[in-house]
């Protein structure tokens, strides 16, 4: 079986640029790559690309894991589509515990927004990251601002980690819960309302009706005690149904007010300054990570360490301290013939 030809910087940046969909695809592989050969070229391609990004709508939906977040993007997506929206999506896929690969269950639960021309989703392992991000989840937008995507909806993982890292790459974080579940009582115990542009209570349909309006209720009540994010929003708190689509357009809305009154204020573009520091900060993460665990000392002692812990012949804190002055000690210098 021969393999494909490897892409030039100018067509992977054609094509891109031309939305081509297959370009696209193998873009977003190239900057998920840790080959050292796919990391040289992945910056040269985000740095020619990165003055034809920032136009999108950058949107971080989060929610409990059978909040309905899929179903919420579908209908969602369909619904911007309606509007002459071009719509991207980012699933991060919760990974397999064993195999570290994507469940990839997304593109399916969102099945009439994968067929449309104007959309384009793209599943990815998360990588058992906190918060469910992966690790390249910055780029892979910048590339789908870059092919011209008026809308960026990242969905992740919800796992109750790591929020943060969500809002501190998109200009609108939309938290969902569910009613009656005592949801909006965890959110404040997690500080995600702090977090929150937007709450919605999904599933606010059939029999959930009545539940979903006492959640609201009591959501807008715990907003008044919130700190604001931004001193000129105040986070909204609504009902609606990702199935029948109840709310969805005040929701988008609420996301249109939004992003015109960070534009009108200047904050859009701070804000945008902030996420590029934060990028800046989780590659600097990143790299020390990787420069600590190849450090010849480090690998050599890991192994054995590792087993010490498990059979707990030390403790963690302990093992990291030999670690790390394995990793602090001088190299030994070649010695002198």
């Amino acid at each position: 079986m021969t393999s494909r030809r490897r892409l030039s910087l100018d067509e992977y940046e054609q094509g891109v640029r031309a939305r081509d969909r297959a370009v696209l695809a193998r873009a977003i592989t190239l900057v998920e790559s840790r080959a050292a050969s796919d990391v040289a070229l992945a910056q040269e391609l985000l740095t020619r690309l990165l003055p034809h990004v920032g136009g999108a709508v950058r949107v971080g939906i989060t929610g409990v894991p059978g909040v309905g977040k899929s179903t919420l993007v579908d209908e969602l997506g369909m619904r911007l589509l309606g509007r002459g929206k071009t719509i991207a999506v980012l699933a991060v896929d919760p990974s397999s515990s064993v195999s570290g690969g994507s469940i990839l269950g997304d593109k399916t639960r969102m099945g009439r927004l994968s067929l449309e021309r104007n959309a384009y989703i793209r599943p990815t392992p998360s990588g058992l990251s906190p918060g469910g991000i992966a690790r390249r989840t910055r780029e892979t937008m910048l590339l789908c601002e870059a092919a011209g995507f008026d809308v960026i909806l990242v969905e992740t993982v919800g796992v109750g980690q790591g929020e943060v890292a969500v809002s501190d790459m998109v200009d609108f974080f939309l938290v969902l819960m569910l009613p009656g579940s005592g949801d909006e009582l965890q959110g404040i115990k997690k500080g995600i309302l702090e977090l929150a542009d937007a709450i919605a209570v999904n599933k606010a349909d059939g029999d959930n009706v009545a539940r979903a309006r006492m959640a609201l209720g009591d959501l807008k009540a715990a907003l008044r005690y919130v700190p604001r994010r931004r001193p000129t929003w105040k986070p909204e708190a609504l009902s609606i149904s990702g199935q029948t689509g109840d709310g969805l357009d005040a929701l988008w809305g609420i996301v249109e007010e939004h992003r015109r009154i960070l534009e009108a204020s200047g904050e859009l573009a701070a804000l945008r300054a902030d996420q590029q520091r934060a990028w800046m900060q989780s590659l600097i993460l990143e790299r020390l990570e990787r420069t600590f665990l190849a450090h010849p000392e480090v690998k050599s002692r890991l192994p054995q360490l590792e087993a010490d812990v498990r059979a707990g012949r030390t403790t963690p804190p302990l093992a990291v301290d030999a670690l790390f002055a394995a990793y602090l000690q001088p190299m030994s210098a070649p010695a002198r013939s």
